[in-house]
């Protein structure tokens, strides 16, 4: 087939020398057991959603996989075949700018005027878009700073990372699945009854929401939509209808579908091809993995009902999920019987609340298992290419000669996301205290204001000890606790707490808090800790180049506060602490800094001195003028 993924079946030798190495860092699962061939063969289990199968090491067992993904095709099929399947890749999607960027303007131009109150996000990349067009037409500071005083909302976590990377404010995010839905209950309890008479403005993403728009426009005062970009079919539709004879010839035995786009993108080449009923039977005999609640239901518009969403809504979870369970879908599906599954109501696919009003017939539509958050593999990093991933993934986000808050917003974004908890904290240890830097949650009125004494608390004992610490529960009961003001961490159950190190010495702690019981692996506390290692030395750099920075603007404060000194000590006939002090009391009096003050002393000195030179000049011109004439007037 064309579209089949054509990449080297063997890792090349750096590669492996990486995996020998994340193998020795983190260790065998507890509980393992080892074949003759050292491969890890510790059972699991599929959860409550797909009841009580147990299954060896994550792995397709060479089914034949199906990805529609069009922009990270390379590590989708990178993952796939790591987990031992063939991969093919039909890439049904591509992004294209819209004819016209006079919707961004606009919106811009009305932000800038004060017309919204609520602006929504819902891609990262519709963030960067949006700020890179009215970047080209308008002024980009003045547009943040607008951007910056109204209320923001993000559906999931990379636009509150895109927005955060801007230093933009976000009042609510969508917690996972993150879908519509979930955005507006955030939405709903973030602002509360204030959301009716709000000037509500959504970036949308490819296509409209058609769904959320309604929903949001019954609970506010006006809603305006801000389209940046949009989705296409492939330029050459001939891999993507090879798929659809595929599909209808049962040439795929699993099919992840990763955005509700790729569902609508692929019937419409069905439809124009009169092969729907033809894909659909195919379809059914396939094992379908759906990223999520959003392209499920688009799944249930065409007829088709996956057979289950992974624990988490992220590209390695599915692809690793799709290994350890495909194979036992397939084996019931194609023996003749349906999987019967209940979804306890902790893992169901759609819980949603009872009282919205537009529910009846999403809820009438049959149920998804999803995989229980328990069983993923991917969390604790046992299985396959994940270490890998792990350390690609984190030395990208290091790599790049960020701010020192950039640094630790990436590092804090990056954490979360692969070990689940509620909240993020990361503390720099400045001098003998540790200052909360960065945080996963907003506190603005704590990050780099919060203090904790080195030595204090259990976050002051772990930077002291060098040691992590993990409390599975009732952390105020712990010794090493102490309670301080509106410290967050004193809100939570459970914590886990390791070092941060460099060359030897601590220069931070990574604290991450679960507001209910949470019982850490031992794999989780290992790979906090090696992440500390890892980016402690990123972290030390950061704050040397920032306090190199703050450095450097002290130096030129203090050259142009003994400059302006000089003027005036020359002009007012003042010594020089008199002229010190007539410059404090300017900047306590007009609420300039010292420095402000300085250069305005400065720039009348050289407007002073420039003035006189044109004067000299014009008066030695008019003397040459003068000494002319004379002579000419003696001839």
């Amino acid at each position: 087939m064309r579209h089949r993924c054509l990449e080297s079946q063997h890792p090349v030798p750096q590669i492996a020398s990486i995996f020998r190495y994340c193998v020795n860092t983190l260790g065998e699962p507890a509980g393992a057991t080892t074949n003759s061939f050292g491969r890890n063969q510790k059972a699991r289990e599929i959860g409550p959603a797909l009841g009580r199968v147990h299954l060896a090491h994550a792995n397709f067992r060479g089914l034949r996989v199906l990805s529609l993904e069009s922009r990270r095709s390379i590590e989708v099929a990178k993952l796939i075949r790591t987990y031992g399947g063939e991969p093919f890749l039909v890439p049904c999607m591509r992004e294209i700018p819209l004819s016209s960027n006079t919707d961004a303007l606009d919106f811009a131009d009305a932000l800038l005027r004060g017309e919204f109150d609520l602006v929504v996000f819902f891609t990262g990349i519709g963030v960067r878009a949006l700020v890179e067009s009215v970047a080209a037409m308008r002024d980009r500071e003045e547009f943040l700073k607008a951007l910056r005083k109204v209320k923001i909302a993000a559906r999931g976590p990379k636009p509150y990372a895109a927005l955060r990377e801007l230093q933009v404010p976000v009042a609510a995010t969508a917690p996972e699945p993150a879908t519509w839905r979930e955005l507006m209950r955030a939405i709903e309890q973030e602002l509360g009854p204030s959301l009716a008479e709000m000037r509500v403005a959504v970036q949308e993403y490819g296509a409209s929401n058609p769904e959320f728009l309604t929903d949001l426009t019954l609970k506010c005062g006006t809603v305006t939509k801000v389209p940046v970009y949009q989705w296409a079919l492939p330029e050459d539709l001939a891999p993507l209808e090879e798929c659809v004879h595929g599909i209808a010839h049962g040439d795929y035995d699993v099919l992840l579908f990763m955005t509700a786009v790729q569902v609508i993108h692929l019937f419409q080449v069905a439809e124009r091809l009169q092969s729907v009923p033809a894909m659909r039977a195919g379809l059914l005999s396939m094992a379908i993995i759906s990223i999520g609640p959003t392209t499920t239901e688009e799944l249930a518009h065409y007829g088709i009902t996956p057979d289950f969403e992974p624990s988490r809504p992220k590209m390695g979870f599915i692809v690793n999920e799709a290994a350890q369970y495909a194979g036992k879908v397939l084996e019931q599906k194609r023996g003749g019987d349906a999987l019967k599954v209940a979804i306890p109501p902790n893992t169901a696919a759609h819980a949603r609340p009872a009282s919205s009003a537009n529910m009846t017939e999403f809820q009438d539509k049959p149920s998804v298992p999803r995989i229980a958050v328990s069983t993923s593999t991917m969390a604790g990093f046992r299985d396959g290419l994940a270490q890998i991933d792990f350390l690609h993934e984190i030395s990208s986000r290091i790599a790049s000669a960020d701010s020192f808050h950039v640094v630790l917003n990436r590092i804090v974004e990056f954490v979360t996301s692969v070990i689940p908890c509620d909240s993020c904290f990361i503390y720099v240890l400045d001098e003998d205290k540790l200052v909360l830097r960065a945080s996963k949650n907003p506190h603005a009125d704590l990050v780099d204001r919060l203090g904790v004494q080195y030595g204090q608390g259990i976050t002051g004992w772990v930077a002291e000890h060098r040691e992590p610490v993990a409390i599975s529960s009732n952390a105020s009961n712990d010794p090493r606790f102490k309670p301080f003001k509106n410290l967050p961490e004193d809100r939570f159950e459970a914590m886990l707490c390791t070092p941060i190190l460099c060359a030897s010495k601590v220069v931070g702690v990574i604290n991450l808090q679960h507001r209910l019981t949470y019982q850490h692996s031992t794999n989780e506390v290992r790979l906090l800790s090696m992440l500390g290692f890892l980016v402690g030395a990123e972290i030390e750099r950061a704050r040397l180049e920032s306090e190199n920075v703050q450095l450097t603007g002290r130096l030129e404060t203090r050259k142009a506060v003994d400059r302006a000194k000089g003027i005036l000590q020359r002009d007012l006939s003042m010594s020089e602490d008199e002229a010190y002090r007539a410059m404090q009391t300017e900047s306590r009096q007009r609420r300039k800094s010292m420095r402000e003050i300085a250069e305005a002393v400065i720039l009348g000195e050289d407007l002073r001195k420039a003035q006189s030179g044109g004067t000299e000049a014009k008066h030695s011109k008019t003397t040459s003028d003068d000494a002319d004439q004379d002579r000419r007037s003696k001839v």
